[in-house]
């Protein structure tokens, strides 16, 4: 019976009666589709409006997760192989202590020239001079030039440059030019720079 009075009164409404002012008097079923229209634009208004900033943060919220995992294992395997590390750094200490060792210091800069001396004439070189240049500042370093002459033969000079790598500091060779001497072409003149280096051990 029910059913019947309310399709009754669907087909007795005339659209053109809605309105405000009797919007209390429409059927129920107009009411019930009013009710779910009014229910799904709030729904709608309310995703827009609210969940979808949740969305945009939350997907912020989800890439600044990914960012803090990297990191996170990144600092994991870094504490994971801080024994290592430590390890390395005393090791790298020891080497570089080594290194330093090597370099010299004022005082000994006239040994060096002498072990230079001593390692051409053993070498069979007839030594013509050798001259202190000016230092020049590194970053960490100072370097010292040692300009060479020196005359011989060609096994001679190759047995002088290949001696130099056995003394006891570093010594490095550079700009080397070799002239035949006079008609002899057995003699010949070897001009070059050696480099000795000392640390600057905190100098400005």
């Amino acid at each position: 019976m029910a059913l019947e009075d309310t399709l009754l009164s669907l087909r007795e409404f005339d659209v053109n009666d809605i309105s405000l002012d009797n919007i209390g008097s429409l059927p129920v079923v107009l009411k019930v589709l009013l009710c779910l229209i009014l229910l799904g634009l709030v729904l709608a208004g309310g995703y827009y409006y609210h969940i979808k900033d949740l969305q945009l943060q939350l997907a912020t919220v989800q890439s600044r997760e990914a960012t803090l995992k990297q990191e996170y294992e990144k600092k994991a395997f870094q504490v994971a192989n801080l024994d290592a590390y430590r390890r390395q750094m005393l090791e790298m200490e020891e080497s570089f202590g080594a290194l330093i060792s090597q370099l010299p210091s004022d005082t000994e800069v006239p040994g060096l020239l002498e072990d230079i001396t001593n390692k051409g004439l053993l070498n069979g070189l007839t030594i013509s001079s050798i001259d202190l240049q000016p230092e020049v500042s590194r970053e960490f370093y100072v370097e010292l030039p040692i300009a060479i002459v020196a005359s011989g033969s060609y096994h001679d000079l190759g047995a002088f440059v290949s001696g130099m790598a056995g003394l006891p500091r570093i010594v490095t060779l550079h700009d080397f030019t070799i002239t035949v001497n006079g008609d002899n072409s057995a003699a010949l003149n070897m001009r070059i720079t050696a480099k000795t280096y000392r640390y600057k051990d905190g100098e400005s």
